[in-house]
C-alpha cells in the first residue's frame, strides 16, 4: 500500500513530534508499504523518509520546484517528483495514494488534512483517512468540527470520513482497513455540500 503522510516541515518543534515520524516511517516500512511524502529534509518530513529506507522501505517524495531551490529536497528518495507549484505537489501524492496519514502539524498540514477529508465526506474518494495525534495537539480541532456539526455546518458522516488515533499501531491498524472508516451513505451525498 502506498501511504501518504502529511507532517511537519518546521524545525522549531518539540523532538517528540520528529521521533514520532520517525517511528512512523520504520513501522511503515516495516509492514511493507511505500512512503509517498512531501520530499522535504527537514523536521518531520526528513525524519519519517529517513526511517523508512532505513527499515528497508520505499520512499516516494513530491516537491515543487521553490523547496528544490532551498536545496530541502530528499535527493535520497527512491523517487523525487518536482512540480510546478504546491497544488500540482497535492495532486500527485493524492493521486499516488492509497491511503492517508496525518501527523501533528501547522496550517500546511492542516489544509492537506482537509482537502483529503473533505472530499471523503463528499464520497469522492473511501480511502482511509488517519490522524495520529498522541499528545492531544488537534483536540480543539476536534471541537470545532462538534461545533459545526452542532450548528448545522457539516454532515453527520464527517466523524466516520476520519479515524482518530493516538498510537502508531493504532493508526495502522486503521490504514490496513482492520477498523475501517463508514463510507457516506446515498442519503447524505444528496445533501448539500460539505461546508
Amino acid at each position: 500500500m502506498n501511504i501518504c503522510v502529511f507532517c511537519s516541515s518546521s524545525q522549531k518543534i518539540d523532538q517528540k513530534y520528529v521521533d514520532l515520524a520517525a517511528e512512523v516511517g520504520t513501522e511503515l516500512a516495516t509492514r511493507g508499504h511505500t512512503l509517498v511524502s512531501g520530499g522535504a529534509t527537514v523536521s518531520c518530513m526528513g525524519a519519517v523518509t529517513r526511517s523508512t529506507r532505513a527499515a528497508g522501505g520505499r520512499t516516494v517524495g513530491v516537491i515543487p520546484q521553490a523547496l528544490v531551490d532551498i536545496e530541502i529536497a530528499d535527493t535520497e528518495s527512491d523517487e523525487l517528483i518536482v512540480t510546478a507549484d504546491m497544488r500540482e505537489r497535492k495532486g500527485i501524492m493524492d493521486a499516488r495514494a492509497d491511503a492517508f496519514l496525518v501527523l501533528p502539524g501547522g496550517i500546511g498540514t492542516l489544509e492537506e488534512l482537509f482537502e483529503i477529508w473533505t472530499t471523503r465526506v463528499l464520497g469522492l474518494h473511501d480511502r482511509p483517512l488517519v490522524i495520529l495525534d498522541p499528545w492531544g495537539l488537534f483536540e480543539p480541532l476536534r471541537q470545532l468540527v462538534d461545533n459545526l456539526y452542532e450548528a448545522g455546518f457539516t454532515r453527520a458522516n464527517i466523524f466516520d470520513a476520519v479515524s482518530w488515533t493516538t498510537s502508531v499501531e493504532e493508526a495502522f491498524e486503521h490504514l490496513e482497513g482492520r477498523a475501517k472508516p463508514v463510507r457516506p451513505s446515498v442519503e447524505e451525498l444528496g445533501e448539500s455540500a460539505a461546508g
